[in-house]
């Protein structure tokens, strides 16, 4: 004969453990193991039954006195959990059971009717349409409700009826194991209803897939990963069901001239090495056309300026960002001849000036 293990043991708390930490140490291991979730298990549902026992006998405080005296062997005649039975525990804690797993206290829990599926779209834009918006529109597949029953799935003239196997209560009972174990009916899904001269079109299913145009607005300033919701738009659901929304995920096409940094626009402007040392003023592209610059004598490699209000416009705020324009100088790869002679006196004075530079600062020494 096996020799049983100890209670406190099985559902892993100490012998001086409190009312409540016992009973949420039981929860985890019923929401764990119960049969239900662990269809074919024979472990599982031993683990359960065991927990069970030792949860029946320390929940009530005159067997688990009787218990911490005399063991296991006190608890003989006493109805333990083994000895009374399972229904003895579902007495004692069905709220358990109620909370967790929908059934213990003879509640009803119909479903009704199913919501219909979300759906999602990809879209793929321009960078220009994800700054300033754009209004479109999209064909997608879906199922709608069918246009001969108008969504009933009843042929015409005929409606609904409740449904035989459950009694039109959506539920359907089934033993397993030591426990009675209330499930979605089968037959009518949940609704409690059948149809018993179902549509010739959508043969009772109340949708028929077709293919529809959506009208779609995007706002300015989406950006790739964006996502829009479109209510109701989604699949029909059931007969007497809500749709569901369709879901369109935003991707954004890359610029050839433009890179976005939050709701600012960049671009890189290549100048000549003349014009950052003399200064010049170029035309500089933005998102409504173009503008001029003003380059300042002495700019460098990588200077940057700023065109205030000419960026993106924020999906929360409508404000917009600003436009950066990074200088690159481009350093010329052919010269004439006259190019490189005053190029050469312009270095030739330009080492000059550093010469003195360096005299000067050894003087001071």
């Amino acid at each position: 004969m096996a020799v049983k293990r100890d209670y406190y043991e099985i559902l892993g708390v100490a012998r001086d453990v409190s009312a409540t930490e016992l009973k949420k140490q039981y929860r985890k291991i019923a929401l764990k193991c119960h049969p239900d979730k662990n269809p074919g298990n024979k472990e599982a549902e031993d683990q359960f039954k065991e927990a069970s026992e030792a949860y029946a006998v320390l929940c009530d405080p005159e067997k688990r006195q009787i218990y911490d005296q005399y063991g296991h062997a006190g608890l003989e005649g006493l109805g333990n959990g083994r000895g009374a039975g399972f229904d003895d525990i579902f007495s004692s804690f069905g709220d358990i059971f109620e909370d967790f797993f929908g059934f213990g206290s003879g509640r009803r829990s119909r479903r009704g009717p199913r919501k219909g599926e979300d759906l999602r779209y990809d879209l793929t834009i321009d960078f220009l349409e994800a700054a300033f918006g754009k209004q479109t529109e999209i064909e997608l597949e879906k199922l709608e409700p069918c246009s001969a029953c108008e969504g009933t799935g009843c042929a015409e003239g005929t409606q609904p009826e409740t449904c035989r196997h459950c009694g039109g209560t959506g539920q359907a009972t089934r033993s397993q194991g030591f426990f009675v174990v209330k499930t979605t009916c089968p037959a009518c899904r949940g609704t409690g209803r059948m149809i018993a001269s179902p549509c010739a079109r959508c043969r009772g299913n109340g949708r028929e897939m077709v293919r529809k145009t959506v009208s779609l607005k995007i706002p300015a300033g989406v950006d790739t990963g964006s996502r829009l919701r479109l209510s109701g738009e989604g699949e029909a659901g059931d007969p007497g069901g809500r749709p569901g929304d369709l879901y369109v995920f935003i991707n954004v096409r890359p610029h050839e001239f433009f890179q976005r940094n939050n709701n600012d626009v960049v671009c890189i402007m290549e100048i000549s090495f003349v014009q950052a040392s003399l200064g010049a003023t170029i035309s500089v592209p933005t998102l409504t056309g173009e503008r001029e610059l003003e380059i300042p004598k002495g700019t460098q490699y990588g200077d940057i300026f700023r065109f205030k209000g000419e960026g993106i416009a924020s999906l929360r705020s409508g404000n917009r960002g600003d436009q950066i324009i990074q200088v690159e100088i481009k350093t010329p790869t052919r010269l004439n001849k006259k190019q490189e002679e005053l190029l050469t006196e312009f270095s030739r004075l330009e080492s000059d000036k550093i010469g003195n530079k360096l005299k000067n600062l050894f003087k001071r020494r």
